[in-house]
């Protein structure tokens, strides 16, 4: 779980997610664009590839390859662990 919190910490992971959430199945250029576009961040492919590493890692992004192209989608299942050992009552 510390995997988790340790991505969604992150401002940029964030604004990455959200994109995910937007627009699911983005490439690594697309997803850098969009950022630059939407959220003003200027930050290198290197970077945002650092970013959706982490992401990979927590299981909030899946990746699936296309010829040459990678295609980043958002996995909110690691995000159930949350709810369910925190439930939220009415």
């Amino acid at each position: 779980m510390s995997a988790l919190f340790k991505a969604l910490v992150d401002p940029t992971r964030r604004a990455i997610l959200d994109e995910l959430t937007d627009k699911d199945g983005q490439t690594l250029f697309e997803i850098c664009s969009r950022l630059t576009m939407k959220h003003g961040l200027g930050s290198s492919r290197q970077a945002i590839s650092q970013h959706l590493a982490v992401l990979e890692e927590a299981g909030l992004v899946t990746t699936r390859r296309e010829g040459r192209y990678k295609f980043h989608h958002l996995d909110t299942g690691p995000l159930r662990s949350i709810i369910e050992r925190w439930p939220i009552n009415p």
